[in-house]
């Protein structure tokens, strides 16, 4: 009973299995994802013709960052903003999770960030072939017939880059976030961790941020007319 307790167990695929042997960055994300499922459903229970305060902060956040997606990929963009909003509020969530005494954040891992971008290189080369279909290889040619071969070599370089920069981008932020907080904790507790906490809320916001622009700008360019 005793070990038992000191590894309770889970299922899995494979029947019963040590909670223990499943990565830290995973627990925390199924932590961040359990959340979100349910502050979606207790705002979802609440709704009413009378806004109440939750209400109210997740219309500000959704509508507003929808007028947003509107204003710079056009009307289409209202078809591709829930994958949009979805990639931010997970995003955000897991950032902040790094701030949460005894929690790390998933997005400080590389394996989180590396399933994050190809979710949205899948994504949005899904969308620009669904509405191009073959017509979205012009895309990759430019605009100079007698350049595109060389043209699509690069075009291919640089849309196969994307998911690595964009990895790689949120990972060191996040990680060097994580190992500044961490060395200051050790350094002076709290003088210095209060301040800090402060500032990377802000940093952890932008990161999220970042990833939401980065989403739309890439959603854009598949959306758009290729000239």
């Amino acid at each position: 009973m005793a070990g038992a307790l000191a590894h309770p167990l889970i299922f899995g695929e494979g029947g019963l299995i040590p909670i223990t042997s499943i990565p830290a960055h995973v627990l925390f994300t199924w932590t961040g994802m359990a959340l979100l499922f349910l502050i979606a459903i207790t705002a979802r229970q609440r709704l009413t013709l009378v806004p109440n305060r939750l209400q109210n902060f997740f219309e500000v956040i959704i509508g507003g960052f929808e007028d947003f997606v509107v204003k710079n990929i056009g009307e289409e963009g209202r078809r591709v903003y829930p994958f949009i909003i979805t990639i931010f509020l997970y995003v955000i969530t897991m950032n902040y999770l790094g701030l949460v005494p005894g929690f790390d954040a998933p997005t400080a891992n590389i394996n989180t960030n590396a399933a994050l971008a190809i979710s949205v290189f899948i994504y949005y080369n899904y969308i620009g072939i669904k509405k191009w279909g073959f017509g979205y290889i012009k895309h990759f040619l430019g605009p100079v017939k007698a350049l595109a071969p060389f043209m699509i070599l690069l075009e291919l370089i640089s849309h196969l880059a994307r998911p690595l920069s964009f990895t790689l981008r949120l990972f060191g932020n996040i990680r060097g976030e994580e190992i500044v907080l961490m060395l200051l904790f050790v350094l002076a507790p709290v003088v210095s961790t209060v301040p800090m906490y402060l500032l990377f809320m802000l940093a952890k916001f932008i990161q999220a941020f970042i990833v939401l622009m980065l989403t739309m700008i890439y959603l854009q360019g598949s959306l758009d007319h290729a000239h």
